[in-house]
């Protein structure tokens, strides 16, 4: 019995040693790119003109996060960081190990040797979401870090809602990593299991963006994962217990599927 213990946890180990370097990137990266957006935010703070880019509506400063007032904290934290720039890099580490973990595996021809460990299929699956959950967790909370420093700038955050809106950009990340390793375990195609999570969070992220300013968008939101991490004001608000419920039911269900997918694919 402690042999199986041993080498389950072994396999989520190894992919986070396999990774560490480029993590440490990630992680060194947006911690030095969210100092900058930390440090002159009071050269911006008292700016009239920066908020006149979102009078009107803009549906172009919509896509890009910048709704409302830019020069309020969550305001600024928004544009510049969670409504789009930090939930992109979470979901370029978590869709592309998502899509390498059963896809890529395969076509590189060793997933039959580590399908070959005693431990099942599921538990296989279980190893892999957990390492991507930790990889998402160790991006948004290196930016978190960064941003606490934010009261030696004018810029502070209640702690309460750093965390939440850490954990859900995580749970985003996790969301469409776990897409990707579904698809990835119905095709064993790495560029197809890329596309299908990439495709799908880009239209969650449009949707998210535009519902403030094009109301036919607006009962689409309900449907976009964005939405329920960062495109309803979590930063001001902080995130309610619905939206994790929703993220963690979508994980949850897509956890299920790439488990399900897993079980019926022929492993070469």
């Amino acid at each position: 019995p402690q042999g199986p213990r041993l080498i389950r946890a072994e396999v989520a180990r190894l992919d986070l040693r396999r990774r560490r370097r480029s993590l440490l990137a990630y992680g060194l990266g947006m911690a030095a790119y969210t100092f900058i957006v930390v440090a002159v935010y009071p050269s911006f703070r008292g700016s009239s003109s920066l908020n006149s880019l979102t009078k009107g509506g803009s549906s172009l400063a919509a896509l890009f996060g910048a709704t409302g007032s830019l020069t309020s904290v969550p305001g600024w934290l928004d544009v510049n960081l969670y409504k789009n720039f930090v939930p992109l890099i979470v979901l370029l580490v978590t869709i592309g190990y998502g899509a390498s973990t059963i896809a890529g595996l395969d076509e590189d021809g060793v997933l039959g040797l580590v399908a070959s460990l005693p431990l099942t299929r599921r538990r296989l699956v279980g190893e892999k979401a957990g390492a991507m959950l930790a990889q998402a967790l160790l991006v948004a909370a290196a930016v978190a870090v960064v941003v606490a420093t934010g009261r030696w700038f004018q810029l502070a955050i209640p702690l309460p809602r750093l965390v939440g809106v850490t954990v859900a950009v995580a749970l985003l990340g996790v969301d469409f990593g776990l897409l990707a390793m579904a698809a990835g375990a119905a095709t064993a195609n790495r560029g197809l299991a890329v596309g299908s999570g990439a495709a799908v969070a880009t239209v969650s992220y449009v949707v998210s963006s535009l519902w403030p300013v094009a109301s036919w968008i607006r009962p689409a939101r309900y449907f976009s994962l964005f939405y329920w991490a960062v495109g309803n004001s979590q930063s001001a608000r902080g995130v309610s217990w619905t939206a994790y419920g929703v993220l963690f039911a979508a994980g949850l269900g897509l956890l299920a599927l790439t488990a399900a997918a897993f079980d019926r694919l022929d492993i070469r």
